[in-house]
């Protein structure tokens, strides 16, 4: 039988070569040597290496939409001339020496009060100070995240203005060739921290209810995709689940993947969790996948699947039965940056490898 993880999906006008595609993954790698925010060698090396390795879509880690709006100071961006030249070089690099025809997404994110932090391999925690690069964060309400420094809450001008700085964003994302975007909607930054009941306590047009605490989740989709070419998909990227009592769950999130697929979603990318730092996660092979399968089944849109993926096997039952239209990579391709290539022997499909590879193919058992 033929595998279903290897057929291709059609967004759009985009061909996308297979359904294995790489998750974002934030690096926290840009340096004040290379300039705020400014993807580079390391970033160039960590993307480039899932091209060569079979992927068909990689999308970009987080690149925030304005400065206030990176998770931490070594975070990229996507909102200055020389951040769009150094993803240019990175999407040349990924169209070029791709072992299949290569997709390159771009993820667009504020993290809101999650903003200004340390990164994960720092040797401080919490919150970054001014006296050492840190900036004011902004969020639905003054409510912090748990450990961090209290937000401003966002007035209407500011709201207004992280919609146009998401437009913005978009725009450079086409001009230097990425092959669709991605909205970061979930994991507790912004535009989940206004979807989310445990965070948006406003009372204005922006919170109170459901639906206005999806408003903003639903102007930037407006944004983009106004900006975007009609020929290329776009995809969001949710929670469908806070983990925590009150919170979003997959009820709210299946409204949400209806109402943003009339907006001019392509494809909603299910995760979860990030809100609130009293959450309730229980981590397993393949926990998130479900949530996929169900936003796909009840709100009729298509899906991608990720979370604690790592197997050829897993992947093609996700996709063979029909849970989700594709499966994203995470923690298995920084394990195996050639995740797909050994995936596609284990899986009986023939898969193209780059020229400077083929002389490792598996042939006859060795």
């Amino acid at each position: 039988m033929p595998s279903a993880l290897f057929t291709p999906l059609q967004l759009r006008s985009l061909g996308i070569a297979h359904r294995g595609w790489v998750s974002p993954m934030c690096q926290y790698s840009c340096t004040p040597e290379t300039g705020e925010g400014v993807p580079n060698d390391w970033h160039l090396m960590h993307l480039g290496s899932f091209a060569a390795g079979g992927a068909a879509l990689i999308l970009s880690e987080a690149a925030a939409v304005n400065a206030s709006g990176r998770i931490s100071p070594r975070d990229a961006g996507m909102y200055s001339d020389e951040q769009a030249a150094g993803w240019e070089r990175i999407v040349h690099f990924v169209h070029r020496h791709g072992a299949v025809d290569c997709k390159i997404g771009a993820q667009l994110a504020h993290a809101g009060r999650k903003a200004s932090t340390y990164w994960p391999f720092s040797d401080r925690t919490g919150s970054v100070p001014a006296s050492d690069g840190g900036w004011v964060t902004f969020g639905p309400a003054q409510q912090p995240y748990d450990g961090y420094a209290a937000p401003e809450a966002m007035s209407e001008e500011d709201i207004q203005g992280v919609i146009a700085d998401f437009a913005a964003a978009a725009e450079r994302a086409v001009a230097v060739g990425f092959d669709t975007v991605e909205i970061h909607g979930a994991h507790g930054y912004l535009l989940h921290q206004f979807q989310s009941p445990l965070i948006n306590t406003r009372t204005d047009s922006w919170g109170g209810t459901e639906d206005g605490r999806n408003r903003l989740m639903l102007s930037v989709v407006d944004a983009v995709r106004e900006v975007i070419p009609d020929s290329m998909p776009l995809l969001l990227r949710i929670s469908a689940t806070d983990w925590a009592e009150g919170g979003v769950d997959v009820e709210a999130s299946i409204r949400l993947a209806k109402a943003v697929s009339e907006h001019g979603v392509d494809l909603v990318d299910v995760s979860s969790g990030g809100a609130v730092a009293h959450q309730h996660i229980r981590p397993a092979p393949g926990y998130q996948a479900g949530f996929a399968e169900q936003v796909k089944r009840d709100a009729g849109v298509l899906t991608g699947a990720v979370g604690l993926l790592t197997s050829a096997t897993q992947a093609e039952d996700i996709v063979a039965n029909g849970r989700a239209d594709a499966v994203f990579m995470a923690r298995a391709a920084l394990r195996d940056p050639h995740w797909w290539l050994r995936a596609a022997y284990e899986l009986g499909h023939d898969i193209s490898w780059v020229p400077q590879y083929q002389r490792a193919i598996p042939r006859h058992g060795f």
